[in-house]
């Protein structure tokens, strides 16, 4: 009997909502966590998300679905924009579990992960860099492309339809 991969997903929340949004679609999260799991054998998904009290219904589902929700505290800025920047987190959270898995799939197209995507790549466990927008990523992750999905491609399997 073939060993049971061990895979864990580490989301960027920001990133990955914002980049969908642009594209003008709305991604199916239920969806997306059944994609991760039969795609790339994720057994654990954790979505790095700032806190928002009001979002209380969105972080119950999310949990349903399957995913480990990793919460940054939100800071109000003067324009009425919400600010959790969440890739020290991510970045900690997947080097305090780098034994713990097979490979990594980071869903990001945020350059800020290039020393963890890097490492992850030199030590053969990057599973794969899921990039939301293949239009609108950034440019030092460019290195990785041959170990890229764009979410682009995915729309027709993961968009939310009501």
């Amino acid at each position: 009997m073939p060993k049971q991969k061990n895979n864990f997903a580490f989301i960027d929340s920001q990133n990955l909502n914002l980049s969908i949004k642009e594209q003008g679609w709305r991604l199916d999260f239920k969806r997306f966590r059944i994609y991760l799991e039969d795609k790339y054998d994720i057994v654990k998904a954790f979505i790095f998300i700032g806190y928002v009290p009001t979002n209380e219904s969105l972080y119950t589902s999310l949990q349903e679905y399957g995913y480990i929700l990793i919460f940054k505290p939100t800071l109000s800025l003067p324009d009425g924009r919400v600010k959790g920047n969440i890739d020290a987190e991510l970045v900690l959270h997947a080097m305090i579990e780098y034994s713990n898995y097979d490979k990594a799939v980071i869903v990001s197209g945020d350059g800020d992960f290039y020393c963890l995507i890097d490492y992850l790549k030199k030590n053969n466990k990057l599973g794969r860099l899921i990039v939301p927008n293949r239009h609108k990523f950034s440019s030092l992750l460019r290195k990785f492309t041959k170990d890229m999905t764009f979410m682009n491609d995915l729309r027709g399997k993961l968009e939310y339809k009501k």
